[in-house]
């Protein structure tokens, strides 16, 4: 189970300003390109479940900093939202970057990766293969992460088709202590946010911002 405190910057301003107070607490800055799959009739989201392919790349100072892309599989299962905090099941593993990139143009392709995760979608969810499976798409995210008073920030601008959202993620065994910690950081210096109510996928699929 994945618990993550989720709050959403409601300006550009509201970003730019809370990531030049972090500036000195900054680990790395990631590119991530996320994309979904499910059949036509979206019978992993009427039972809850997400299918994705994150595509990421460190963000490079220098040549001699940089490193390979990667490709993440993952399984979200069961997400709940509710006052700022995210539960959910989350099972992941990272696969052939290339292999990755080609099930993009065919989802079929799926089928023939050897992945826990992908078998467990397949056992769990009653599928023979994924020959059905459709490509819905996705989104890019920019994400900063710091090291900042004993727990990790990931800061997200995310670029979705039809607009850009700022969030702030922060995972912890501890999520009550930590969003008033991070709350308070926010009102002490004049951030503008709210709790998230919405899941970057379920934003992308209702095609307009919150």
């Amino acid at each position: 189970m994945e618990v993550e405190v989720k709050l959403r910057l409601l300006t550009a301003a509201a970003h730019l300003r809370l990531t030049t107070l972090l500036t000195p607490f900054h680990l790395k800055t990631l590119h991530q390109r996320n994309i979904f799959f499910d059949t036509p009739k979206n019978d992993l989201s009427l039972r809850r479940a997400v299918l994705r392919l994150r595509f990421l790349q460190n963000a490079a100072v220098s040549a001699a900093s940089s490193s390979p892309p990667r490709c993440i599989v993952s399984l979200k299962a069961k997400p709940t939202l509710a006052n700022g905090i995210s539960r959910v099941e989350e099972d992941e593993e990272e696969i052939e970057y290339g292999i990755g990139k080609e099930c993009v143009d065919s989802p079929a392709k799926l089928s023939d990766i050897e992945s826990r995760v992908l078998k467990r979608v397949k056992e769990e969810y009653g599928f023979k293969d994924f020959l059905g499976f459709v490509c819905l798409g996705g989104f890019e995210n920019v994400r900063n992460v710091y090291e900042w008073r004993g727990v990790k920030l990931e800061v997200d601008e995310t670029k979705y088709a039809f607009g850009n959202c700022y969030e702030i993620e922060c995972e912890t065994e501890e999520p009550e202590r930590v969003k008033t910690m991070i709350e308070e950081f926010l009102t002490e210096n004049k951030i503008e946010f709210s709790n998230s109510d919405m899941t970057k996928f379920a934003v992308f699929r209702s095609g307009k911002l919150p």
